[in-house]
């Protein structure tokens, strides 16, 4: 039964297919959105809508940015020849709130998952092993502690030691199954600064 109308059940169903908005919280932020001023939810429309048109794939480290290279693999002050690889630009921005981090990224936007078919071709592998045929002192692979994250860990470490390029995993610290964007960053810095080589 229809109970607000088409407009706000429609807002509504938008909203909760949102990933980690239910129906309660999709009706709440429906009414907090209805209830804005107008100038206000212009202004998140077309944060919305330019995101989605100017954001893309940083060239060098792949993550999200609105330019060509993003600002951390811009910077002359970040160390380039230490790289640490994540599997979104959530993990990313979790290591940066750590403000402890001086090295550089590189985004996989996923993980190997034969199960639900993705295959290293299917991540962003081949971007890393073009970045590492530049001068790289150490990779720093900092993917989750679940099977699918160990697995992509080995295979990484595989295939970068035969360059004689350092390989190191973030040590314990992360809870198994546990995503890096939900971990404190103290527990991080801990499991950054007591990595292993593989």
């Amino acid at each position: 039964m229809e109970i607000y109308g088409g407009e706000v059940g429609r807002l509504i169903e938008a909203l909760s297919g949102l990933p980690g908005i239910g129906s309660k919280s999709a009706q709440r932020l429906a009414f907090y959105i209805i209830n804005m001023s107008e100038e206000r939810a212009k202004a998140l429309s077309d944060a919305i809508i330019n995101a989605k048109h100017n954001i893309k794939y940083c060239k060098t480290c792949c993550t999200i940015t609105d330019r060509e290279e993003c600002p951390i693999c811009s910077s002359p002050a970040r160390d380039h020849k230490l790289i640490m690889v994540v599997e979104s630009p959530r993990e990313l921005a979790a290591y940066e709130r750590t403000g402890k981090y001086s090295g550089v990224y590189h985004v996989l936007h996923g993980v190997i998952s034969p199960g639900a078919g993705i295959g290293p071709q299917d991540i962003r592998l081949k971007e890393l092993m073009i970045r590492l045929r530049e001068d790289v002192d150490e990779l720093i692979i900092a993917t989750n502690s679940s099977v699918e994250g160990e697995a992509t860990a080995m295979y990484i470490s595989k295939m970068v030691k035969p360059a004689g390029i350092k390989v190191s995993r973030i040590a314990s610290g992360v809870p198994v199954g546990g995503d890096l964007e939900c971990i404190d960053e103290v527990t991080l810095m801990r499991a950054l600064d007591g990595r292993t080589e593989l």
